[in-house]
């Protein structure tokens, strides 16, 4: 796993402060310590709902709900204090909790399905593009990262099923587009991109992975630090793109 950690980071400015909201679920925790790890890496501030502690003095732990917008904007109040930072990761998202599942036609479609993960996967994400955004530097290299899925791509689309889920990050995609085309007006050198983790050995796709091919089904660790090295590496080119764990481009 060490080659995963040469993280090149070359085109940002040192040291590096971070952000990961979503710091209690298991990729957001991965990426939380996996950044940390890193030596061009001063600082990472880790938001959650349970406001998760972790052992490393680089990092330091904040409330913050994806669903509660004031939750997230006393959050990024807090981080302005210190000082802008380089990299934003959203990693939150849901599919099933509860009686909230995924539909396997349109008769089990409901409004109760939509409301839910449009919330937690498409408007959540983008408040809190709305209270961090404002602190990435508007005249040098940054990145801010959300948690996209493959199966929210158009395109790519083969199986059909999974309404709620499906059209949730689509709606994601379309706004971390929107994001990418209004911050570049200020700040040419600003990355917002999405990213697909794959499958990984997390509660979300428990249910699911008697299905996936052998060697495909990653541990956090494992897809975050891809996922890392991915971001690391991303141009100004690249914003609006949603890319995969192994950096390809996933299509609309």
């Amino acid at each position: 796993m060490s080659e995963l950690l040469n993280l090149s980071f070359d085109d940002f400015e040192k040291p590096i402060r971070a952000v990961v909201i979503g710091a209690s679920g298991g990729i957001g925790k991965a990426f939380v310590t996996s950044l940390a790890e890193h030596e061009s890496v001063n600082s990472v501030y880790a938001c959650s709902r349970s406001g998760v502690r972790f052992e490393n003095s680089k990092i330091v732990s904040l409330n913050a709900d994806i669903t509660d917008e004031e939750s997230l904007k006393k959050a990024a109040t807090k981080i302005e204090k210190d000082g802008e930072v380089n990299l934003v990761i959203v990693a939150t998202g849901t599919l099933h909790e509860n009686s909230v599942q995924p539909e396997k036609s349109f008769k089990d479609m409901s409004l109760a399905n939509f409301n839910h993960l449009f919330l937690v996967n498409s408007a959540g994400p983008a408040l809190a593009a709305k209270h961090f955004l404002p602190l990435i530097p508007r005249d040098q290299k940054s990145v801010f990262a959300m948690l996209s899925a493959r199966v929210g791509s158009i395109s790519d689309n083969r199986l059909g099923g999974w309404y709620a889920y499906r059209a949730s990050k689509a709606a994601l995609n379309m706004i971390i587009k929107n994001l990418a085309i209004e911050v570049a007006r200020k700040n040419k050198q600003a990355v917002v991109a999405g990213l697909h983790p794959g499958t990984v050995d997390t509660d979300l796709s428990k249910p699911f992975q008697a299905n996936v091919p052998e060697g495909k089904l990653f541990t956090p660790e494992y897809s975050a630090r891809m996922m890392l090295n991915v971001l690391s590496g991303l141009s100004p080119e690249d914003s609006g793109k949603i890319f995969d764990y192994a950096g390809e481009e996933v299509l609309p």
